[in-house]
């Protein structure tokens, strides 16, 4: 079946070559409908698109004819992917900020649809803070980049910046076309973030998970094309695009939020839950009194990933745990492995010097029936693709018997 992008043009040099990748998007099957922006038309016109794509190019926003014909919510739903080429900085700083100025930045707030951006712009630019963290804001939210290269810029300098050519977009669109539907018709059910349990209303018990890699796993099973539920507990990160989240509280919140996503065919229980709570929650603030100590008592709460592991009816085909250790990290995730009944273990150092809660990175190691496997230390986001592709895997053999 034939793959459609909506291709955002946006007002950078590199414009230029944007009739050559619709040219070489046509020639792989892949149909391309228009958008380009005012600044982008002043590198590349709209005669020039039209004639390589075949089709109408839309520019915009309160165009009466074209909002009775196709307007900015049928665009940006009739695609299979959404890709800005070139990504400047200036609509990459209006996409983290969530604009919706013009055509392009509407559609991109409207879509439903996955979106995927080539950044092209100078190095200084490309090395400023803001880029940076407009950029991660993105990531977070399930933008897909390519590039940018290292290399000769139209301004004379040299360094990062340099948009990928057509023919790497090309091949990165392909891949993702290859991979995005290997989940398709499945479910999958992502826990994520700390619990909170409160001890009064002033105060609670809680962890330090910031919810980065649960966040992160949401996000690349749902780009290969899982129905994705993320249940996450109070955390700063962007609910991930495509992907229905639940939020909550407690573990107690957790759990009943997890049964009422069942039936799922696949779950990871990357929250760092709370293992214990208060007996009994003051309903108004504890007073110090004078007093020097003062005794909780705390009681379990309920073991969301032994109680999915070992369903008697509705058990998902795949159960992935998470073990958060700060020593012997192997020996307690293996052991827990076989207590809570899961089939896969993700096991990971969060002691202080790793930087693992609320950093970045993560180094894990995964470990199944059949043994352990040692991945290299990598941003988060690389770890959920990698163990989104690695569920992928597990399932593809599991069909085939």
């Amino acid at each position: 079946m034939e793959k459609r992008i909506l291709l955002i043009v946006s007002g950078g040099i590199a414009a230029v070559k944007c009739p050559d990748l619709i040219h070489r998007l046509s020639a792989r099957n892949i149909a391309t409908r228009c958008i380009l922006t005012s600044s982008g038309a002043e590198f590349v016109t709209p005669l020039s698109l039209a004639t390589f794509s075949g089709d109408k190019v839309y520019d915009e926003l309160f165009c009466l004819t074209d909002e009775s014909q196709m307007g900015h919510i049928e665009l940006s739903r009739r695609a299979d992917l959404i890709l800005i080429v070139p990504a400047t900085a200036h609509i990459l700083a209006r996409m983290a900020s969530g604009l919706a100025d013009d055509l392009a930045t509407t559609v991109l707030l409207a879509t439903d649809k996955p979106v995927m951006v080539a950044p092209a712009m100078n190095v200084q630019m490309w090395e400023h803070a803001a880029t940076a963290h407009n950029l991660e804001i993105l990531k977070q939210r399930g933008i897909m980049v390519i590039g940018p290269e290292e290399g000769e810029m139209a301004c004379g300098e040299y360094g990062f910046g340099r948009m990928s050519e057509p023919e790497d977009i090309v091949n990165a669109i392909e891949k993702y076309f290859s991979q995005g539907n290997r989940l398709r018709n499945k479910r999958a059910l992502v826990t994520s973030g700390p619990t909170i349990e409160a001890i009064d209303p002033a105060r609670c018990i809680a962890s330090r998970s910031s919810g980065k890699q649960g966040h992160a796993i949401a996000n690349a099973l749902a780009h290969l094309g899982a129905k994705t539920t993320l249940v996450s507990g109070p955390s700063n990160e962007p609910d991930p695009s495509g992907v229905s989240v639940v939020h909550v509280q407690s573990a107690r919140d957790m759990l009943v939020a997890c049964k009422d996503s069942l039936p799922t065919d696949i779950v990871v229980c990357a929250a760092a839950v709370s293992d214990w709570r208060t007996k009994k929650e003051s309903q108004s603030k504890l007073k110090k009194n004078g007093v020097d100590q003062k005794v909780l008592e705390l009681i379990l709460n309920p073991d969301i990933l032994a109680t999915l592991s070992k369903l008697s009816k509705e058990r998902p085909s795949l159960v992935v745990g998470f073990a958060a250790e700060t020593e012997d990290v192997i020996a307690y995730a293996t052991k827990k492995r076989m207590t809570k009944g899961c089939d896969w273990i993700v096991a990971n150092d969060i002691s202080t010097k790793t930087n693992t809660f609320g950093g970045e990175n993560n180094t894990v190691n995964l470990i199944t029936s059949d043994g352990v496997e040692n991945w290299p230390k990598m941003t988060k986001t690389q770890v959920a693709e990698k163990l989104a592709l690695r569920i992928a895997d597990a399932l593809d053999q599991s069909a085939k018997g």
